[in-house]
């Protein structure tokens, strides 16, 4: 890293990679923005930068050192590689990124939903990728934002902490250094697949929006997508899908908090039970559903967070039975097999590991002989 303030290359021009962008840019960052699309960052490129409201309401304009669709051009001196993109998009932008990583770049993804930054560096390795790269994963995505026009963004809210590690957990305190300057809110996680187990989004997103598919396709989605499509009949089926997530924490070695411990710690929201807990989360009031089922509560959700712990779950012994039926129903809903599109063990090169073998792979980065 040649200064105090580390180069960044932010791949994903959509709500949160234009955030995150212009956030940086304003705060004095050098940043590069990349979209596979150029259509989506003309106007970006042709204003030299995004103009940013933040939370407190004032307008501010990031401006960029490059917006382009140029992946090699992109890349090229950035110290720091903030991939933010929906997780169903990883595979193909590790494939993109493969010819053109160097030596010492970290790549960080925001967030890595469950077992992004497994599957990054499985296709690094696929593609032949030599460079000695470090990749990472947020177990969120640090902004609540939204695009306002082909170059405009809004920050509603950063969030306070948020965990981070790396692959291996070894070189996490490197990324936490490089980001200290930008991102002072991500703190260290004890291993990927604490970030990946402790996905609130497989819990809440999914089961809510299946459950939910008939109100929201007569209502467009206008109703409160938490305080009434949450009962206490569908808060159940939420809870089995959390015993799962972590009791395949569990054999994993992994002390998964659970949704209800989460509540109170990211909300402050606590109840006897999960429809209590989420009745009293002032954060999910006036919260609207998702306007149709073509929404990434089902397409990036099912695949990428359910169907890799329900495969860890098949491959450990736990019975994930309620997490099954709604990757089934989600599959029904979309007429789309997200057993074979999700994130399966073959995908990630876990399907012949043992448990002290991943544990081991994810602390150390390297399999026991």
């Amino acid at each position: 890293m040649s200064s105090d303030k580390p180069v960044f290359a932010v791949l994903g021009a959509g709500h949160g990679g234009k955030a995150m962008a212009a956030d940086l840019a304003v705060r004095g960052f050098k940043v590069r923005l990349f979209n596979r699309t150029f259509a989506h960052i003309e106007a970006i490129k042709a204003r030299g930068g995004i103009e940013l409201e933040t939370e407190d309401g004032i307008h501010r304009f990031g401006e960029l050192e490059i917006a382009s669709s140029d992946m090699g051009e992109v890349l090229a001196g950035a110290d720091v590689i903030m991939v933010v993109v929906p997780a169903t998009g990883h595979r193909d932008m590790a494939a993109f990124c493969a010819p053109h990583l160097q030596d010492g770049q970290i790549v960080v993804l925001n967030p890595g939903r469950t077992c992004g930054a497994i599957e990054f560096r499985q296709v690094l390795r696929e593609q032949g990728c030599q460079a000695k790269v470090i990749v990472a994963e947020a177990e969120t995505l640090i902004y609540a934002s939204r695009s306002m026009g082909p170059a405009e963004a809004r920050i509603f809210r950063i969030k306070n902490t948020v965990p981070l590690a790396a692959l291996p957990a070894i070189d996490t305190p490197k990324v936490i250094t490089a980001l200290q300057p930008a991102f002072p809110q991500f703190i260290p996680a004890k291993n990927v697949l604490h970030t990946s187990l402790n996905n609130m989004g497989a819990v809440f997103h999914p089961a809510l929006a299946v459950l939910n598919s008939a109100r929201i396709e007569s209502t467009q989605g206008n109703f409160e997508f938490y305080m009434e499509g949450v009962t206490p009949t569908v808060a159940r089926v939420l809870e089995a899908v959390d015993r799962e997530r972590v009791t395949v924490a569990a054999a994993l070695g992994i002390r998964a908090q659970t949704a209800l411990e989460w509540l109170e710690k990211a909300y402050a929201a606590v109840g006897e039970n999960l429809y209590e807990a989420i009745q009293a989360n002032p954060g999910y009031r006036g919260v609207k559903a998702p306007r149709s089922l073509a929404h990434r509560y089902i397409s990036e959700d099912v695949p990428m967070s359910l169907v890799p712990i329900a495969a860890l779950g098949d491959r450990f012994g736990v019975s994930t039975r309620a997490i099954d039926s709604i990757i089934r129903l989600a599959s029904i809903l979309h007429r789309t097999d997200y057993y074979h599109r999700g994130r399966t063990l073959d995908k990630l090169g876990l399907d012949k590991l043992s448990v002290s073998e991943i544990t081991h792979y994810v602390e150390e980065g390297t399999l026991r002989a």
